[in-house]
């Protein structure tokens, strides 16, 4: 009985821009980082010793990626020296004038990843050891059933028997995608894969892309997620930053093991500011959330609840180191300034200058409710209890 060994990933997407980093250095590791996850796959391949790794789409980015980021691909994966088989995906779709017709890319595939194979047609691919039956997409959004050719094709075609059958697909099943996460079905969705359009008593392995979390979708279907994870998760359920070792032969059920692979953490943290005292708790518990590894965590942090003037201003500062440390502080700050009374008294209740009591005695009445003015009048209360503190 043939096994057949090998890695299944998909959605490296290189040479990704994350705009929404704004330190240009940051940005920078972010997109070298997807590329060093190459080497750390073509490591897991040797100790492995796997046959081949499937990529299930959008191995870049976009159909137009600089020609540095070509170079960098071609040289990481030509360094693996086993066959890397990919499809195109929706990002770096094989129509006319894809990039995997463009005269450089061919050149430097040649000459840097002569074990990168390319396919374009959507008809089977037989290995020495699987079958491989892709489904490429070659326009963004495709409107009809990539897989739909492959029940006909074991119809009118003959296969070594003893080899067991892989489809290659790229594209959202039933209630799950990449770019759209609400329950969807029917023909009339983008790159849809009717997984019932499919023999699958006659499939071994459904290796699928498009999704970037790690997901089993069916006795024999995976996503494998992307390898570097490049959001912020979406739930539990959502597991990116791996790759699938998966073993099958003919007729078997696939043996699948997960292997976390990201170089960088994308995390979420939310906190409630009960009272000033409160602000002691968060600042240690997300020192421990974080812990030493500030520089390869990305965090969206969810803050809520009120506090004093004093102690907002104590909080901004907190806030100001950790968006140093990390590479990224996505904030959703829902924090308002409730002054407390001795901050109220010292402000309003000021002999050596009446003109300043007047004025905080006017901002603490705006101050009330959740109107735009209120807010405005809470920060103008924190700026002059600093003024104060000053002089």
């Amino acid at each position: 009985m043939v096994t057949a060994r090998f890695l299944h990933t998909a959605d490296w997407q290189l040479g990704r821009p994350f705009a929404s980093v704004g330190d240009e250095s940051k940005r920078h590791r972010l997109q070298q980082e997807r590329l060093r996850v190459i080497e750390r796959i073509g490591k897991i391949a040797k100790e492995s010793a796997v046959d081949f790794i499937l990529v299930a789409g959008d191995l870049f980015d976009s159909p137009h990626v600089t020609k540095a980021t070509v170079s960098a691909a071609c040289g990481a994966i030509g360094e693996i020296n086993i066959p890397v088989i990919i499809i195109p995906g929706n990002h770096d779709h094989g129509g006319p004038g894809s990039i995997w017709q463009q005269d450089f890319f061919l050149r430097e595939q040649q000459q840097l990843a002569p074990n990168l194979r390319i396919i374009l047609n959507p008809e089977p691919v037989v290995l020495e050891k699987a079958v491989i039956f892709p489904a490429p997409l070659l326009r963004r959004h495709e409107t009809t059933n990539p897989v739909s050719w492959i029940r006909e094709s074991l119809l009118t075609r003959s296969f070594p028997p003893d080899l067991p059958r892989i489809v290659l697909a790229h594209g959202t099943i039933q209630g799950f995608s990449a770019e759209n996460d609400d329950e969807q079905s029917g023909p009339s969705v983008a790159n849809w894969i009717d997984l019932t359009s499919l023999p699958l008593d006659e499939m071994d392995y459904l290796a699928l892309g498009d999704w970037h979390g790690t997901k089993q979708v069916g006795a024999k279907a995976w996503y494998s997620g992307t390898p570097e994870m490049d959001r912020f998760p979406k739930g539990d359920g959502n597991d990116p930053g791996n790759l699938l070792k998966v073993a099958i032969s003919r007729g078997q059920s696939p043996q699948v093991e997960k292997i976390p692979v990201s170089g960088f953490i994308w995390k979420e943290f939310t906190f409630h500011f009960s009272e000033d005292s409160s602000l002691d708790r968060f600042a240690e518990q997300i020192d421990a959330f974080i812990g030493s590894s500030s520089n390869t965590q990305l965090l969206k942090l969810r803050l809520q609840g009120a506090l004093g003037i004093a102690a907002s201003a104590r909080l901004e500062q907190i806030l100001e180191s950790w968006e140093s440390r990390l590479v990224r502080l996505k904030l959703d700050f829902q924090v308002t300034i409730a002054p407390t009374q001795e901050e109220i008294t010292h402000l309003t209740c000021n002999p050596s200058d009446p003109l300043i009591s007047t004025v905080a005695s006017q901002l603490v009445i705006r101050a009330e409710g959740n109107s735009d003015e209120a807010a405005i009048a809470r920060i103008a209360l924190r700026e002059l209890h600093a003024a104060l503190l000053d002089t």
